[in-house]
């Protein structure tokens, strides 16, 4: 029960009908054509790992994008770096889509990559990196809870629009950015993005649910896994949808001596 409003029990993640996700709906009508939200994004990511690698020079490194569903931009902004690229999922519905992509991604995702181009480690990778995709990308489909067995795998990750949309319970969405943040090895670079104030959404007949955070929130949830963390809010409210106010954006690098000193969080097992 949350003790936010009495008698309102949570929806949590396990109840969510996940497998019944419509993935080309959802596409259709948040990924068709890049709105002016998603570029400003884009262009903050392609900066931010662009800038890390070239400070810190990797090859073949193997990067996570947690909570896929059906977004490939999160996985084409790792491209460049990453020998395996994992897109964990849980819905059959989303791991079913994201399969079909794997040999060669639809025409729409072409505009997220021209995007990422404006900065050179893209662009070295030429205008349709669909072969190196096919390559990179491995398809897994998973609960993100279930990273508690593998902490500190990856060597770069992604989450977007997953944490504060999968349950209304704050307490189970900041487990579920202790869990991305704990799959990170130590100096591992992110970017995790979230809807602000979301009152949850629907994709097509069903509903899904939705945690209302701020940036101060998302903020206060990643502090602790990492030492130097950037927010920005973006956006206007209500622009794909009813109910949410803005898009959170948040990058940084996993660093091991801010972790807290208690063991990995049990309580959304």
């Amino acid at each position: 029960m949350d003790s936010r409003s009495p008698g309102h029990v949570d929806q949590l993640n396990a109840d969510a009908p996940w497998d019944y996700f419509d993935p080309r709906t959802y596409i259709e009508h948040n990924y068709r054509s890049m709105v002016a939200e998603d570029e400003e994004i884009i262009a903050v990511v392609r900066s931010h790992f662009s800038d890390h690698f070239r400070r810190n020079p990797a090859e073949r490194i193997q990067g996570i994008d947690v909570g896929a569903g059906a977004n490939l931009y999160p996985a084409l902004a790792m491209l460049p770096w990453c020998e395996e690229i994992t897109l964990l999922d849980r819905s059959a519905a989303n791991v079913s889509y994201l399969e079909a992509q794997v040999d060669r991604y639809d025409p729409n995702w072409d505009q997220f990559w021209d995007a990422l181009c404006r900065s050179g480690p893209y662009a070295a990778l030429g205008s349709d990196p669909r072969t190196r995709f096919r390559r990179a990308v491995r398809i897994e489909k998973g609960n993100l809870f279930d990273l508690v067995r593998r902490e500190g795998k990856w060597s770069m990750g992604t989450m977007f629009f997953v944490a504060e949309s999968m349950t209304t319970s704050r307490k189970e969405f900041r487990s579920a950015v202790e869990c991305f943040m704990r799959a990170l090895a130590p100096g591992a670079p992110f970017a995790a993005a979230f809807m602000e104030h979301s009152m949850g959404y629907a994709v097509g007949q069903n509903q899904f649910p939705a945690c209302d955070v701020s940036e101060s929130q998302v903020r206060d949830s990643i502090v602790g896994f990492a030492g130097n963390v950037e927010t920005c809010r973006m956006g206007q409210p209500n622009v794909l949808r009813e109910g949410y106010t803005g898009m959170i954006l948040a990058c940084g690098l996993r660093d091991p001596d801010t972790v807290e000193s208690r063991p990995f969080g049990r309580h959304h097992l």
